[in-house]
């Protein structure tokens, strides 16, 4: 394939041109941190991203804090994205310290890069992301929910709230765990079940008061991530901006029955009875707070489809598919990596062999996820469990808490699919031969 050169702030750009005649054409659904991430991958593979649709009219600095990883950095800056824009927003800390629950005592200090990369704000990731993609002249339209698809091959289409149709060659939904796309792939309802487990959740600018006082400035003179760690729970601070923004996520057993929501009201008493014995270093910052969110971390198991079934042109991506639990440190690097895959694939088929590339896609992506996944809920589990019945003069191996994501960062996912391609695509054309797509899991 060759390349032409487009320019962009900050760094010159060599996107690909388009291995079809036309370009494929290419609508994605939900232009959070995923679906950016897609439209920025799929420009860059030299397709036609015809839209990126959001449902909500206005962007907000949602959310608390957030890792990427190298692995989606590698990626991002193949794309001719300026990653030194989200490494300066990411904290600084060159270490994050692993402590004991009620007296701080550090059990484990590893490289932050060990665990997500920078952690920064999600809303300042996706601002940047978000720029990134206008930049590139790709359309997003606000304000544009989506009602209801249609499954058609070879021009799938969707129908909007307002009641306009749209129609492409490829529908890409990444538009999160409730994506009404997931029913029309899987052919059933999934309704998700309680993980056990939720969060408390604040992020907030310190007062000059909180500052001020030695109760609960500890962690408040630069940048620093630490957990503290217990049976059952633990708890996530991370200090950013030099100390102007301050952020704790307390991760404790749960079978509330309360929807998915990133906007739940959190009951503070309930915040500072379950910290009351956590190490005082951290404890007043916590039970000084004024408000919280509270976060359901609810399980979903594994989908055996990522792909619609009729004209395998609607394709899920990110948090539709494949969301994280937060001890992960990977959802929006997993969801970069998809990006990747599923833009490689489409490009190493002809245009009447769409299905080819979107099938291939959730065959090269599935295991991977999987390991992404599987690290996440060992490492809370290991957390929950390693001083459980333990003596506090019984020295506790640093290995048994330390974060083990290092192993992921040297993965790259866009050469991983085409090492791969012959073998996976083989497969899937004997598949759709023989009429039975095999699941991705039982």
């Amino acid at each position: 394939m060759g390349s032409h050169e487009q320019t962009l702030p900050g760094a010159p750009y060599s996107r690909l041109a388009s291995p079809h005649n036309p370009p494929l054409r290419v609508i994605v659904v939900g232009a959070g941190l995923g679906g950016c991430a897609a439209a920025l991958a799929l420009h860059h593979h030299g397709h036609e991203v015809v839209a990126v649709l959001e449902k909500i009219r206005q962007f907000r600095r949602l959310g608390d804090s957030l890792g990427l990883g190298e692995n989606a950095y590698k990626l991002l800056a193949r794309w001719g994205c300026n990653i030194k824009e989200i490494q300066e927003i990411g904290n600084q800390a060159p270490t994050m310290k692993i402590r004991r629950w009620h007296d701080g005592k550090v059990l484990a200090e590893q490289p932050l890069m060990d665990m997500a990369g920078y952690i920064g704000h999600r809303g300042d990731y996706h601002d940047t992301f978000l720029k990134w993609v206008r930049e590139r002249n790709i359309p997003i339209r606000m304000g544009c929910e989506v009602t209801s698809y249609d499954d058609s091959d070879p021009a799938p289409s969707l129908t909007l709230a307002s009641g306009e149709t749209l129609t492409a060659d490829v529908i890409v939904a990444s538009d999160g765990i409730k994506s009404l796309a997931r029913p029309l792939v899987l052919g059933a309802r999934d309704d998700p079940v309680s993980s056990g487990y939720a969060c408390f959740r604040a992020y907030f600018e310190p007062s000059e008061e909180m500052r001020a006082d030695p109760r609960r400035n500890a962690f408040l003179g630069g940048d620093s991530v630490n957990f503290w760690i217990g049976p059952d729970m633990h708890v996530v601070q991370n200090t950013l901006r030099g100390g102007k923004e301050f952020n704790w996520i307390l991760t404790h057993k749960d079978d509330g029955d309360v929807p998915e929501s990133w906007f739940q009201p959190g009951d503070m008493d309930e915040v500072r009875r379950l910290v009351a014995d956590i190490d005082p270093a951290i404890r007043e910052a916590i039970q000084s707070t004024e408000q919280c969110l509270d976060w359901k971390i609810c399980y979903r198991k594994p989908l055996p489809t990522w792909v619609s079934p009729r004209s395998h042109r609607i394709v899920l991506l990110g948090d539709s598919c494949h969301a994280h639990l937060p001890t992960s440190a990977q959802g929006a690097s997993q969801a970069t990596e998809s990006a990747g895959v599923l833009a490689v694939c489409l490009s190493m088929v002809g245009r009447d062999e769409v299905r080819i590339a979107t099938r291939a896609y959730e065959k090269l992506r599935f295991p991977r996820i999987r390991v992404s996944q599987t690290h996440g809920e060992d490492l809370r589990d290991r957390w929950h469990n390693v001083l459980k019945n333990v003596d506090e003069n019984v020295e506790i191996d640093p290995e048994m808490v330390k974060i083990k994501n290092r192993p992921l960062y040297a993965f790259d996912a866009e050469q991983d699919a085409k090492d791969r391609w012959s073998e996976v695509s083989a497969r899937v054309r004997n598949e759709i031969a023989n009429g039975k797509i095999e699941p991705l899991c039982d």
